[in-house]
């Protein structure tokens, strides 16, 4: 059972719901649903879905469409976003899926909120027109918005003041609990933020990479006791590549960090290449980021990727680590299957 033995963390999973070349949406779905099941069943404590918008290779744009499909198919993970980005909506509406959520599944949901657009300019303007205004406005009221959803959530609600009136406003009509809530970041906005106000914080390293300790440290030494939490709860995400052989495990990681190398390079981005097509197209690309990125993801076998995860955890201090398990997919493999990543998961809990 993952956690039993000190001191390796408790494992749980992030998913972006990735789209191959060869791939439809509808499949992607089918291969995180057999995702989804297997952590369920190797008894990984949480499964995130992420929010983005408008990319090619990414199919996870709605965390609590895709929530609910996932906890109907499970038995007991816990299951959130990671995250929903709350100045994409208004926080009325987030507060009411995650409720419902939260009521059709107690005690198994959790409200991770980004402030990031998770998209590109045009269409995180079409994202947020009408949902909290222009983006400016929308940024610039996070704090409030992220105070509004958890109030909402609350059985009590919140009193809403309008031409002199106090009205009742609750995401649900009783709640009898509400969702974990988490903040989520790559800088240290959000460690300030969550340490403030006294909410659990992810660092999210599997994007960022660095700047981990500074964001930690600072959440922590920060950190005022609420009524959600008396004490820092924190954790962090990576991205993970595990099989039998390591040399099989840096191929398969190779569509992800391709990926990766069109984004932070500026350059237009695809589907997920297939392994094949990835070893192609990095041939022609600068290796000095693939270099930096392999330093901060875990990629080996089984006993190489464990202790790569346990020194991490020790490294930052957490007694959780969030995966993402970033293995492509070769040429002939089932459209609707996910074996490389389903691998990782296997793998590392053996």
């Amino acid at each position: 059972m993952i956690g039993v033995t000190s001191p390796f963390p408790t494992l749980s999973v992030l998913d972006l719901v990735p789209v191959r070349t060869n791939q439809e949406t509808s499949a992607a779905i089918d291969a995180t649903r057999s995702l989804v099941r297997a952590a369920d069943r190797l008894g990984y404590h949480r499964y995130w879905v992420a929010e983005h918008h408008n990319m090619p290779a990414v199919a996870a744009t709605n965390p609590p469409v895709l929530i609910s499909m996932l906890a109907a198919i499970t038995e007991r993970i816990r299951l959130g976003s990671g995250g929903v980005m709350l100045p994409n909506h208004a926080p009325l509406v987030v507060a009411e899926q995650f409720a419902l959520l939260e009521a059709a599944y107690p005690g198994r949901i959790d409200l991770g909120i980004g402030r990031a657009p998770g998209t590109d300019p045009v269409t995180s303007f079409a994202l947020r027109h009408g949902a909290g205004g222009v983006d400016d406005e929308a940024v610039g009221r996070f704090p409030e918005y992220v105070e509004n959803v958890i109030a909402m959530m609350d059985q009590a609600g919140v009193g809403i003041s309008v031409a002199g009136r106090t009205h009742e406003l609750k995401a649900t009509p009783r709640a009898a609990s509400r969702p974990q809530t988490w903040l989520l970041g790559s800088s240290d906005y959000s460690a300030r933020l969550a340490a403030e106000k006294g909410l659990p914080y992810v660092f999210a390293h599997h994007f960022a990479g660095r700047g981990t300790a500074e964001a930690i440290e600072l959440y922590r030494r920060t950190f005022r006791p609420s009524d959600i939490s008396s004490e820092p709860r924190t954790f962090l995400t990576v991205n993970a590549s595990v099989a039998e052989d390591a040399d099989l495990a840096a191929r398969l990681a190779l569509p992800q960090m391709h990926m990766m190398t069109l984004l932070r390079t500026g350059q237009p981005l695809t589907s997920q290449l297939l392994i094949e097509e990835a070893e192609e197209a990095l041939s022609s690309l600068d290796t000095s980021m693939i270099d930096s990125m392999r330093k901060s993801w875990v990629i080996g076998d089984p006993e190489g990727a464990r202790k790569q995860i346990a020194e991490l955890a020790a490294t930052y201090g957490v007694d959780e680590v969030m995966v993402n398990p970033v293995g492509g997919a070769f040429a002939d493999t089932p459209l609707d299957e996910v074996p490389s990543r389903v691998d990782t998961l296997e793998l590392l809990v053996r």
